[in-house]
């Protein structure tokens, strides 16, 4: 049996997978909040004492950087260490994946079903991929293509500097940085957090009016997803234009990744965010992704498509373990 975690900042979901006749089958999931644990490593004693499994092989993805074994998580309060979690499974080592990279080892494991396409570019499209996910931070990956294969890498793009293309932006950063300090990164715009900041910049701004039902339902509940949804139902022009300048940065962003990478196989959008905004996305993303200036016409061949799937990244991670442990093949899932 190989044991797999997705660990974000919000939950962790675990799972068990047998890889039988090559191919990899779920067995058992359990999804735990992340802030009500104190580490990962007590996440996994309290998932063993429950279902009591035969583990063979495990490994864990993380958001977060992965150094030597261990990671820092920047949305939890957490260090993951593989020879902790070694210990609490008693095997001899375990894998330590950043989360976007499992995500991105995720992807052959799914169908077509699991995927939303934003731009279908070239049919032949082929070459560097990438994936860029927002949830409660930014996560970004890469996925080299060696003319065989495809090779996923992890990045840390999410905390690079967060780049204005309008004076709205403009306004926006300075906003931020008066608010946490000089260095603004894209997650602090392109997350959940984001999107509650972004809302709440335009309206201390003055480019709206807070109802109080919304001030109400922001008070009780999470901000991002109160936000999101006011603005899907059109309940809140103040909601309505958060929503568009989110996607908007997200799209702005995907596209930056896209030419940093030469990633002409294809951007992945994954995350918990994507799938709850698709119609603000066909609207703003496109738009913002494509504007690159005298490389436009580049974008343009490359497909963008929306990961509908929530366990990619468990998936992925469980994935890279059983390739490694000779249990499935490359060409399985």
């Amino acid at each position: 049996m190989i044991l797999a975690a997705d660990v974000g900042g919000t939950s962790s979901r675990i799972g068990l997978f047998e890889a039988t006749g090559g191919r990899l089958r779920p067995a058992i999931e359990v999804v735990y909040p992340s802030g009500g644990h104190r580490g990962l490593d007590e996440i996994v004693r309290v998932f063993l004492a429950a279902h009591h499994p035969h583990v063979e092989h495990a490994c864990f993805a993380v958001a977060g950087p992965v150094l030597g074994g261990r990671s820092e998580a920047p949305n939890l309060p957490w260090t993951v260490d593989a020879r902790d979690l070694a210990h609490a499974l008693d095997l001899p080592t375990v894998g330590l994946l950043n989360d976007l990279e499992a995500n991105a080892h995720g992807i052959p494991a799914l169908e077509e079903k699991d995927f939303l396409v934003l731009n279908w570019g070239s049919p032949n499209a082929s070459g560097n991929r990438a994936v860029i996910s927002a949830g409660t931070g930014l996560g970004e990956a890469g996925i080299y293509w060696d003319g065989r294969d495809h090779h996923p890498f992890a990045g840390e793009g999410g905390h690079a500097d967060f780049a204005p293309t309008t004076d709205l932006e403009v306004e926006l950063l300075i906003h931020l940085r008066k608010k946490i300090g000089a260095h603004v990164s894209w997650e602090r715009v392109v997350s959940g957090p984001g999107l509650a900041g972004i809302y709440e910049f335009l309206r201390d701004t003055g480019r709206g009016t807070e109802p109080p039902w919304l001030r109400d339902a922001l008070r009780a509940g999470d901000p991002p997803a109160v936000i999101s949804q006011a603005a899907s139902e059109g309940r809140s022009e103040l909601a309505v234009q958060a929503l568009a300048l989110f996607a908007s940065a997200y799209g702005a962003e995907a596209g930056n990744l896209a030419l940093k990478l030469l990633a002409t196989g294809g951007i992945y959008v994954g995350g918990g965010i994507a799938p709850k905004i698709v119609e603000t996305l066909k609207r703003n993303f496109m738009e913002a992704f494509l504007a690159k200036g005298r490389l436009r016409r580049l974008l343009e061949t490359i497909p963008v498509r929306v990961i509908l799937n929530d366990k990619a990244a468990l998936l992925g991670a469980a994935r890279w373990m059983a390739l490694r442990a000779g249990s499935i093949g490359t060409g399985h899932s």
